[in-house]
């Protein structure tokens, strides 16, 4: 049975730690596939986020010598908010015989039941968990009372996030260490993230 990994999410900008946890899902899950859903419209969000061909340009830098890794744009494609059930609903349509895997950090863990039809959701995946700082991945109060697969990804502690990837070069600050270096080049050549 062919083994699919989805990890969604703005990618604003793909940094280390993304790429970390991908390889991690790859490897720890036994992925045939993991495919990287750049979010459209993220509804969570309250700030802009930067234009979808911009995020898919970094993502595809990102992503280059992986073979495993396959971007999957249907959400930038789809008008409207991005919700993952209609995702999943959309993907699973054309590989319904696949085991599929929902990769996710603590943090969209602990507020999990405040998606979209997420009962559903729960029924349609198995849960990777990147915990956080070595700690177990917890579930909210709602989703430990339903049954569900989840299986943790141990995940070492990485002091790297997208929000702080873009206040440092809003501020001059290099972000080489951060992002990879053909990501850093685009994110330098088309001024991004500057104040």
């Amino acid at each position: 049975m062919k083994r699919i990994g989805i990890f969604g999410g703005s990618f604003d900008p793909v940094h280390n730690a993304h790429l970390a946890l991908g390889r991690l899902a790859l490897q720890h899950l036994g992925l045939d596939e993991l495919r990287w859903v750049p979010a459209g419209l993220p509804w969570q969000k309250s700030r802009q986020v930067t234009p979808g061909a911009q995020r898919l340009e970094m993502l595809r830098l990102a992503l280059e010598g992986e073979p495993r890794f396959v971007i999957d744009t249907c959400e930038l494609d789809r008008s409207g908010p991005s919700y993952t059930i209609d995702t999943l609903r959309a993907l699973q349509a054309h590989e319904p015989a696949a085991a599929w895997f929902l990769v996710i950090g603590q943090d969209q863990y602990a507020r999990l039941d405040t998606w979209r039809e997420w009962p559903e959701l729960l029924q349609r995946v198995t849960l990777a968990v990147a915990g956080r700082a070595g700690v177990p991945p917890q579930p909210p109060a709602a989703l430990a009372a339903v049954s569900h697969r989840m299986v943790p990804l141990p995940l070492p502690p990485m002091a790297v996030s997208a929000t702080e990837i873009r206040a440092r070069v809003a501020q001059g600050q290099p972000v080489d260490a951060l992002v990879p270096p053909p990501v850093a080049r685009y994110i330098e050549q088309h001024r991004l993230y500057q104040a």
